[in-house]
């Protein structure tokens, strides 16, 4: 807000572009803005439909995207390439890939990247899009940091461990009561009954009882309350998808009857789910306890919230961060009267211990949308079809089919359309069928890059689109030489789904002979691609009969046990801001026309007020001096700068010329000289004059040798000397 009031102050931008993924932030955005800067005209266009004159306009990205071609004044199209002076994009570690960097491509002007989780995944990488360096943002505000200066709130962590979530649950282990139940549950057809249930089963498609209930009491009895202990104080429960967030909502319901409404299920299967997070929003209003699929993990503002419940595992750092962010905001007044002091972090997963071991996480592939992954692969198997091995009377007509299907894939799409404009050349280019005819490995990544997210969806039934996908895989593995196990599992569990059901549905019956061949015999082992291709023309259009997953779902009432609770203070220091001496040295590099940087550069001696000028760049802005003394101990700051950007050829050169004109020195005397004036541009400083006792310095002799007369040779160390002091006031 304090950047935008100086750049409008000043007349330095007209109109500002904020935008945001989601509606709620956006309103939430524009309100922060109308509170600190009144007089600024702004309007929303998700909600302000025919307001588009503003000097401040609020969109998400999804509405920006069709009005940017759609709203028009009298001159013709009201959003042009230059209508904002400035773009300020929220979340930017998850919105700048994919269609929506399309924006930020045609609009011309500055993009401010706003984050409290940016990434450096090799395929996510958000300071590579804003062109900084890997964990060096143009401005950082720690969380540590942001917590110590009062704006944000710490946590504890209550970090529990459940048996069933840690080892499964094993048959021997049971009680004879639960064991009946568990054959009743699990033994197949053929009276084979599995040893246990792997742990990754609960929650994903077993929904254990008693697990549910020693989480939520854990939550009701150790949990932060509100109202004199009288009620839990605002929780948000992530649970791992719908039918898990329903079962903890049953179970609460049966342990609390006394508490009707306190807990409801907020994720995208809720038709009313916006109008359920302003009630939780509200401190006057129910629920207690938002049981979130996704949905709150990130953008929600709700000050109130006091006890944070991971029931699920987090891979991505980012989103781990950004899930416990939503406890941190201050709460004046909120316990009875006091202030909100901390908040609790209830971990049933191991997620701390996992970010304990894997700092960065597992990074998340920046993925296509499923018609987009099509059309790569496809690409994938055109190039690899061009090999030699594979001009054979079936497959050369195969790719031609699918030569023919991507650049019809390629015409479809509306050149008028200012996505499809950013990206033209390459439409244009692969719009025509001959420019396949010798594609390269490069072509197949800029297909991936440029055209594959703006591919418009068919109309088929998603089954028979991701079972394209599905089979398109093998065929590209098969053409790569692997025989991707993981996927051919995946082919045969589908056909098993859609044979279990083909007494009923003579499509089904009409292709038994293919599916006998694929279940009973060796048939998969020795297709090749014609045979792939041939499965998913047949069976494509049977996916949709496949009954739900034998998995769905699953409720025991087994007896679990809390094997462990730790109380653990917060561990808000991390890996991505604190590299004190990436910032520095970063810092420096990048500023090299800096007056005070420009004269260490130059061999210019510095003054007080020049080292005050350091002590403000690297002792405030970059960190503080504790951060610079922990790295450098009592190294003086010019001396810093100076190893880092070198001293200037010319100027060491013009230290060093009377020696260098001197036609009184021989070629071996010369040739030292130059070594050091190399060196000293190189590195800076020449303070540890031992290294002059070895190569290359000593290729022509040693100090004593090439100088018997000593005086010459203290005056060359005089110039040193004063180079070195001329980084030091």
């Amino acid at each position: 807000m304090a950047l935008c009031d100086v750049l409008l102050t000043h007349g330095w931008v007209k109109n500002i572009l904020f935008l945001a993924d989601r509606t709620s932030l956006v309103t939430q955005a524009k309100r922060s803005f109308v509170n600190l800067l009144p007089d600024l005209s702004v309007t929303n266009l998700c909600e302000e439909k025919d307001n588009y004159n503003a000097h401040c306009v609020f969109s998400t990205y999804q509405t920006m995207m069709g009005c940017i071609d759609t709203v028009a004044d009298e001159d013709g199209k009201l959003f042009t390439t230059g209508h904002f002076d400035l773009v300020i994009c929220d979340e930017a570690h998850r919105s700048i890939y994919n269609k929506y960097r399309d924006i930020f491509n045609y609009f011309d002007a500055p993009l401010v990247g706003l984050t409290a989780t940016p990434k450096d995944d090799i395929d996510k990488n958000t300071y590579e899009v804003f062109e900084l360096q890997d964990g060096v943002p143009t401005y950082g505000y720690e969380l540590a940091q942001a917590v110590k200066d009062g704006f944000l709130m710490d946590y504890l962590s209550v970090e529990s461990k459940l048996k069933f979530l840690e080892e499964g649950i094993a048959y021997d282990d049971l009680t004879p009561e639960e064991r009946e139940e568990y054959e009743n549950l699990f033994e197949d057809e053929n009276g084979d009954l599995p040893d246990r249930i792997d742990s990754a089963a609960l929650n994903q498609w077993l929904f254990n009882e008693d697990t549910i209930r020693r989480v939520l009491n854990t939550l009701m009895e150790k949990g932060i309350r509100i109202d004199y202990g009288q009620k839990i104080g605002k929780t948000i429960l992530f649970a791992k998808n719908h039918n898990h967030a329903e079962a903890i909502r049953e179970v609460f319901e049966r342990e609390y009857p006394n508490l009707p409404g306190f807990a409801k299920v907020i994720d995208n299967k809720i038709n009313y789910a916006q109008s359920l997070i302003d009630e939780f929003s509200d401190p006057k209003k129910l629920p207690q306890i938002a049981i979130s699929v996704d949905m709150l993990d990130t953008g929600i503002d709700v000050p109130e919230c006091v006890n944070l419940v991971f029931f699920k595992k987090v891979m991505s750092k980012a989103k781990f961060w950004q899930m416990i962010g939503r406890g941190t905001r201050l709460c004046p007044g909120l316990l009875d009267g006091q202030d909100k002091e901390h908040f609790y972090i209830f971990d049933f997963c191991g997620n701390f211990d996992f970010f304990r071991q894997h700092p960065k996480g597992k990074a998340a592939g920046n993925q296509l949308h499923l018609q987009g992954a099509i059309f790569h692969l496809k690409a994938q198997m055109a190039y690899k079809l061009q090999d030699l091995a594979y001009q054979t009377e079936e497959l050369i007509p195969f790719r031609k089919a699918l030569v023919t299907d991507m650049a019809e894939k390629v015409r479809e799409l509306n050149k008028e359309n200012f996505a499809v404009k950013q990206h033209l050349k390459y439409v244009e280019r692969f719009a025509s069928e001959e420019n396949y005819t010798a594609l390269t490995y490069e072509d197949t990544l800029l297909m991936r890059e440029e055209l594959a997210p703006l591919i418009q969806p068919d109309q088929d039934a998603p089954s028979a689109v991701r079972f394209d996908a599905l089979m398109y895989g093998i065929e590209l593995a098969y053409l790569v030489g692997k025989t991707y196990k993981r996927a051919r599992t995946d082919l045969v569990k589908r056909v098993s789904g859609v044979a279990s059901v083909a007494d009923n549905i003579p499509e089904i019956m009409a292709q038994q002979a293919l599916i006998e061949k694929i279940l009973h015999t060796s048939y998969l082992e020795e297709a090749g691609v014609n045979e792939f291709e041939h499965i998913r023309e047949c069976l494509r259009d049977l996916m949709k009969y496949i009954p739900p997953s034998a998995h769905a779902p699953y409720t025991t009432h087994f007896t679990d046990e809390i094997l462990s609770v730790e109380w653990k203070e917060s561990e808000l220091e991390n890996d991505d801001l604190k590299d004190y001496k990436a910032k520095a040295e970063f810092y420096v590099r990048q500023h090299q026309d800096h007056l005070v940087i420009a004269k260490l550069r130059t061999n210019q001696p510095l003054t007080g007020q020049d080292v005050s000028a350091l002590e403000d760049i690297l002792w405030s802005q970059v960190g503080t001096k504790e951060d610079y003394e922990a790295q450098y101990g009592q190294k003086p700051l010019g001396e810093f700068v100076r190893e880092i950007v070198g001293l200037d050829m010319r100027a060491a050169k013009e230290a060093f010329g009377v020696y260098l004109n001197d036609a009184n020195l021989d070629s071996r005397q010369i040739y030292f000289v130059n070594q050091i004036v190399e060196y000293i541009v190189r590195n800076g400083l020449l303070k540890d004059l031992s290294v002059l006792q070895e190569a290359p310095f000593t290729d022509q002799g040693s100090v004593v040798e090439l100088f018997t007369d000593i005086s010459l040779w203290m005056a060359i160390r005089k110039t040193i000397e004063q180079i070195n002091a001329n980084a030091v006031a």
